[in-house]
Parts: structure tokens; C-alpha cells; sequence
């Protein structure tokens, strides 16, 4: 049986990433270059000419006088974890297949759990908003799902897709001509219904893409966003959807993501949903190049704003 070429794909290993950047001074130097490829640039006058001074090695610029730190104007910003902890916690991110448990990363990274987890918090942040401007076009297949799933006493014991303790969402995985999976979406909606669909069409669809479903009547409203529609009506649905042919891929990636979800962090807390599923988005859209994965996480945060703990806090 052929390997996986994705699976068996060359990763940043732990002895490469260490000689990449296992010093403080390592991690600075990248840091510089990615937030300023053509040389320092005062954030607030514009000016080159510069000098560093002090011990905590200070941009002053000659031009304005401001003082600025490599990680000022970042999602870094006001951190007194070290670089070396920032970059191992992404590495801990993007390198492994199901992610890690925020547990997990404080004990790998040396840090208190309460650090580990306002890291990740910021980390995903910046996944969310850069998968946020991504958009679908081509042959989509697409499905709705429910995150959670436990009884409750207000739902009578019963489950429910709509139950108080639940999440709804909407998988989408754009496929290629030779009906690969490309990329996934993976969109939390208030509920299955042809509002939402519509809304999450109009977002994140290209006029002209080609949506292909399950018979349930809410996903016809891709139509209005301009998308064509065929839905697959099968005998073996709902008692197995995963051998619908037309819906293979995104029946895989949606039992991947509650595997990685119930493996690792076992539950996750609803207002912060949609930040895991950006994560898990984040890796699979960019899982062809493992080590450009990284950097690619960490060149978004040194371009993204600062975020307070009052902005990752969600609840």
C-alpha cells in the first residue's frame, strides 16, 4: 500500500528547530526580519536611521526620538515569556498532527498553565483572522455537524442536534480536479438553517462555486450567494454518510477534527470554538509544507496587532 505522501511529508524536526532557534538572540534576529524585511522603520514617523540602545536593546529612532522593542506593535507585545518559549509553543502547535492540550504545552514549554493558555489564546487569535479573509471557490463539498453532544437534563435525556450544550457548524472542504481535498472550512453558525447557510455563502464563497450536500433543505440557500447546488440523496444516509461517494472528503475531515477535538483537549469551552477550529483549519490548508507551517504562524503574529488579555478572554 502507497505511504501517504502528506503524512510521510518532511517535517521541522525538534533537532533542526533547536539549531534554527534555540537562542534568545536566534529567535530576535527572525522576529527583526520578519517585521521589518527591508530594515527597521519607525512605526511612528516612518524613519530608517536608528540606534540600539540599553539593555533591553531599544530601536531609537534619530528621526522622532521613539524608543521601540523588537516585539512592540505585535501580538508579543507586553509578554514577558521569552522568545525561545514563543517559538517552541508554535512549533508544539504546527508540528503536531492533532495539536497539543494546553496542559501539555505548559509542561513542554516550562511555563504556569495560566501562561500557556493566554499564549495559545493570542496564537489562535491571528490564525482566526488570517483564515478569516480566505475564501472558497471550484467544488465544494459541504455538510452540517454539531460540536458537544451530551444529554441534559433540560433536553429531557434525549439528543438533540439543537441542545443548549451544543455547537452547530458548517464543514466545507474544497476539492481539485483530480478530487483531492484542497483546503477546509470549518464555520460555526447559530443554526442549520437557510439564514445562515446564506450568510456563510455570501462570506466565504465565490460566485459560480458548486456545492455539493446532503439532502438537508438549508444548504438550496448557497444558491442566493450566487453558488450552483446538487444535493446527494442516498439510502445509506444517515446510517452512513462516510460511504457516500460525492461526500467522502468532507465526512474525513470531519471525523478527523472531533478525533483531534476528543484525543487532545478532550472538551473545549464554547465562546472559544471557533478559535480551535480556526487552529485545526490553519494546519490543514497549509499541511502540503510543515515547516513553512511554522513560520508561516509566526510571521502572521509578528504583522498582527497586540492583543490584551481582555481581547483573548472571551467569557
Amino acid at each position: 500500500m502507497a505511504r501517504n505522501r502528506i503524512q510521510f511529508g518532511k517535517r521541522l524536526s525538534l533537532s533542526a528547530f533547536q539549531e534554527r532557534y534555540g537562542t534568545e538572540e536566534q529567535c530576535r534576529q527572525v522576529v527583526v526580519a520578519w517585521r521589518w524585511p527591508n530594515g527597521f522603520m519607525c512605526p511612528a514617523c516612518g524613519g530608517h536611521d536608528h540606534a540600539i540602545v540599553g539593555k533591553r536593546r531599544l530601536y531609537l529612532c534619530h528621526g522622532c526620538r521613539k524608543q521601540t522593542s523588537v516585539i512592540a506593535g505585535t501580538v508579543l507585545e507586553n509578554s514577558l515569556v521569552p522568545l525561545t518559549k514563543w517559538f517552541q509553543a508554535t512549533w508544539l502547535i504546527t508540528q503536531s498532527k492533532n495539536s497539543i492540550s494546553t496542559l501539555e504545552l505548559s509542561r513542554q514549554i516550562g511555563v504556569k498553565w495560566d501562561t500557556a493558555w493566554r499564549l495559545r489564546q493570542k496564537l489562535a487569535s491571528v490564525m482566526a483572522e488570517v483564515e478569516a479573509r480566505r475564501s472558497f471557490k471550484g467544488r465544494i463539498e459541504m455538510d452540517d455537524a454539531v460540536l458537544g453532544g451530551e444529554k441534559s437534563e433540560a433536553e429531557g435525556g434525549k439528543r438533540v442536534r439543537g441542545g443548549a450544550n451544543k455547537v452547530p457548524f458548517v464543514v466545507a472542504v474544497e476539492t481539485t480536479a483530480e478530487g483531492r481535498p484542497r483546503r477546509v472550512l470549518l464555520h460555526p453558525v447559530e443554526r442549520h438553517d437557510g439564514k445562515s447557510i446564506e450568510a456563510m455563502a455570501h462570506e466565504k464563497l465565490t460566485a459560480g462555486t458548486h456545492v455539493v450536500s446532503d439532502g438537508l433543505g438549508c444548504f438550496r440557500a448557497v444558491t442566493r450567494a450566487g453558488a450552483t447546488h446538487t444535493p446527494i440523496v442516498s439510502s445509506r444516509a444517515p446510517e452512513q454518510p462516510e460511504k457516500i461517494p460525492a461526500l467522502k472528503w468532507v465526512n474525513t475531515v470531519l471525523g478527523n477534527l472531533k478525533t483531534a477535538i476528543a484525543g487532545t483537549h478532550k472538551a473545549i469551552w464554547r465562546p472559544y470554538v471557533g478559535r480551535y477550529f480556526a487552529e485545526f483549519q490553519f494546519r490543514f490548508n497549509r499541511r502540503h509544507d510543515l515547516p513553512r507551517l511554522f513560520s508561516s504562524l509566526l510571521a502572521a503574529a509578528a504583522g498582527a496587532r497586540p492583543r490584551t488579555h481582555a481581547d483573548i478572554r472571551l467569557a
